[in-house]
């Protein structure tokens, strides 16, 4: 696996940044840069469960880590979800089960600088290095308003 990193430098307080990435409504407009339609399913606190799903189901299970509020969260990569359940390890997975997916925010004046790492096999770097741009752009935009 390689661990990718992303840097985006945002005109907004660190809270407001914060809640663009974590709360609901925003978290499905900045992550559809990765599929149209995503969501999240969790209660957001340290050591929940999380599941990452795509409309038909789709998608990832997780587990939050770490939860510092407006400094650092941190998602543990866990298996695959289909038709909206978690499905058993398979060799496929066991070669990525454990990646882990952080955001850490830092202010700075009047800016929030926020950098996102994502563990990522080899067949996938190519389309993170399109989406996670995309996506980080799109919290920027809504941080900024």
């Amino acid at each position: 696996m390689e661990t990718l990193e992303f840097k985006i430098r945002i005109k907004a307080p660190i809270e407001k940044v914060w809640a663009v990435l974590w709360d609901e409504e925003t978290y499905k407009k900045w992550t559809g840069s990765f599929c149209e339609g995503s969501y999240a399913i969790s209660k957001w606190n340290q050591g929940d469960k999380i599941h990452f799903l795509s409309p038909n189901g789709e998608g990832m299970n997780s587990v939050i880590e770490t939860k510092i509020p407006n400094e650092y969260m941190a998602f543990k990569h866990i298996g695959e979800i289909k038709d909206f359940k978690e499905l058993p390890l398979d060799e496929e997975t066991k070669k990525w089960t454990g990646a882990m997916e952080t955001y850490r925010l830092t202010a700075d004046d009047e800016f929030t600088d926020l950098v996102a790492q994502v563990d990522v096999v080899e067949k996938y770097i190519d389309y993170f290095k399109e989406a996670f741009p995309k996506g980080l752009e799109t919290a920027k935009e809504l941080s900024e308003k």
